[in-house]
């Protein structure tokens, strides 16, 4: 009796460069902020994330998946934690007058993308656990979100040629988008209870930024 051929997951493996690149540019909106709203000099996020990238593309490359997923929490949790400072201060800020109208927008607009990749990059790291075990597995069929490719059929996804699908980083930044505009999902339903906690925060900071933070800033021009 033949022995069944095992998957081949080699042509499922998801390139890593637009996460890595979507936290570069986390670091990149921070220089745009005034220097009262950041954590020491502006330039310190994105000196952190490039050097924090080093090892995670490191493990990543040598196979060290435990290593690299620890990395990439810890820096997903420091950009984190940079942007929400960051935001209280602004909210702190507004009462007294500190920053001109102009710093307000450029402030709101810049903490907006940040909190789309941010929470982008949570999803990706924690869905169906993390875009390692997504590899291994193949073919996504669970997870904490409900994409459309999940719905299909078996027959519907050969014809469209997605029998091995499974969510990359552009999923997530889509579904990262739509909270921040709509405030809620729109073609993912979201099934699992960390998933809804992480999306209610996304949506409250987005809330927080376009209503208080920009039309404060519009009103006083």
């Amino acid at each position: 009796m033949l022995n069944s051929p095992m998957p081949n997951t080699s042509k499922h493996l998801e390139p890593r460069w637009p996460a890595m690149l979507a936290l570069l540019a986390v670091g990149g909106l921070r220089l745009s902020l005034p220097e009262s709203l950041s954590a020491g000099p502006d330039w310190l996020l994105i000196v952190i994330v490039g050097v924090l990238l080093i090892p995670t593309a490191w493990a990543r490359q040598h196979g060290k998946d435990s290593l690299n997923k620890i990395l990439g929490h810890l820096l997903t949790s420091i950009v984190t934690a940079d942007m929400i400072w960051s935001l209280g201060l602004l909210v702190a800020a507004l009462p007294a007058h500190r920053q001109s109208p102009k710093d307000l927008l450029r402030s709101a607009a810049a903490l907006w993308i940040t909190n789309i990749l941010v929470f982008a990059s949570w999803y990706w790291r924690l869905d169906a656990g993390g875009p390692r075990q997504r590899e291994l597995r193949g073919v996504h069929t669970d997870g904490a979100f409900l994409f459309p490719q999940m719905t299909l059929d078996q027959q519907a996804k050969r014809e469209m040629g997605e029998q091995c699908w499974s969510p990359g980083f552009v999923d997530y930044l889509f579904l990262a988008f739509n909270t921040s505009t709509a405030f809620s999902p729109t073609d993912s339903p979201v099934l699992s209870p960390w998933a809804k906690l992480l999306m209610m925060v996304q949506s409250l900071i987005s809330l927080t930024t376009v209503a208080l933070l920009a039309a404060r800033a519009v009103n006083i021009l």
